[in-house]
């Protein structure tokens, strides 16, 4: 999501975006993919409790959210998609023209018939509640058509069933290695293993770079997603602790394990963090999703106006998808680690 430039009088910290390897066109693949016996079909995986077999790499990809469309676009596959769908930000930039030869089927959710239409071979999920009960369809009805399906373990590793994708309980901390695992998992299924694990090393060079020479242990954050009235901090174990623990920082929500609790402003200001990460949304479906009604929010609002981070003007700014388990997990880490810096926060 390219950040609108508002300052709206205030000290608001955004980091550049540095750009993400893996969109240009690697070269072809030999490498296996542990775990995953790649480039040998029919490809059987089990994935989320579910058992998917790709019989041939797949040439009709369908992605049903961001995070995992990005990956594909990054893994160098915009020519074997044929539909995203399910978007919270603009495309990250570098990989904007990859993702305009690829046809955008809904914003949001679109129907199971209008997946149907694009006449996938493959679909690919980042949320159980977007492929699953509820969305826009189970995976068993896939099944029953003969369409394989692949959720991120991002959103079930480390969950219970009864939590994939409602921003329950972790009963252990996301990592950053379970991102990794699904960029190896989509490209084993694709045969193109080399270039994810080309991926995955260019993203670990960037989150080293991002985190070598930080460590702000006295620092609290608070990450606030959306709405005004009983606002989504973020709990101690989903993206945003994998921030949190890379930079040093302390989750002012550490002790809740739910990935979005709503809390009342008052019990934010009852812990008083350092600084707000305020997610900046492109969507408008509740108040708070843009910057700009954050920040007046917390201006005028006369509880969070006592807050220590809005009266020194601390607001490291992110977009909505660098909250979510994805590649973007590593532009929140950059984003939040160059804040620290700048405000002297770190030692």
């Amino acid at each position: 999501m390219s950040i609108r430039h508002q300052r709206l009088g205030v000290a608001v910290i955004v980091a550049s975006l540095l750009t993400v390897g893996g969109c240009s066109s690697p070269p072809p693949d030999t490498a296996t993919n542990p775990g995953v016996d790649a480039g040998r079909y029919p490809l059987t995986i089990e994935n989320c409790g579910h058992t998917s077999t790709i019989e041939a790499p797949p040439q009709r990809a369908v992605s049903l959210n961001q995070g995992s469309t990005e990956i594909l676009l990054s893994l160098g596959l915009a020519d074997r998609m044929v539909g995203t769908a399910t978007w919270t930000d603009p495309v990250r930039e570098n990989l904007a023209s990859a993702n305009a030869t690829v046809p955008r089927l809904a914003d949001n959710k679109p129907s199971f018939e209008v997946v149907l239409d694009a006449e996938p071979d493959l679909v690919t999920a980042s949320f159980g509640g977007t492929l699953g009960p509820g969305g826009v369809a189970d995976r068993s009805q896939f099944d029953a058509l003969g369409v394989p399906t692949y959720l991120s373990p991002t959103d079930c590793d480390g969950k219970s069933d009864d939590s994939v994708n409602a921003d329950g309980a972790r009963t252990e901390p996301l990592r950053i290695e379970t991102v990794y695992k699904e960029i190896r998992e989509l490209a084993a299924i694709f045969d193109v293993s080399e270039r994810g694990e080309q991926l995955i090393t260019e993203l670990q060079g960037r989150y080293d770079a991002a985190v070598g020479s930080v460590s702000a242990s006295e620092v609290s954050l608070a990450y606030w997603f959306a709405d005004t009235n009983t606002p989504y901090m973020a709990g101690c174990c989903g993206s945003s602790g994998i921030i949190s623990s890379s930079v040093g920082v302390e989750n002012a929500f550490a002790d809740t394990t739910n990935e979005w609790p709503q809390v009342s402003w008052e019990a934010v200001l009852d812990r008083d963090p350092t600084a707000l990460v305020l997610a900046d949304l492109s969507r408008r479906n509740v108040d708070g999703d843009a910057l700009d009604s954050k920040i007046e929010f917390l201006e005028t609002n006369p509880v969070t106006r006592q807050l220590s981070a809005v009266r020194n003007r601390r607001f490291i700014v992110v977009n909505g998808a660098d909250l979510n388990p994805s590649i973007r997990t590593i532009d929140g880490i950059e984003k939040t680690a160059e804040a620290l810096k700048t405000w002297g926060l770190t030692r």
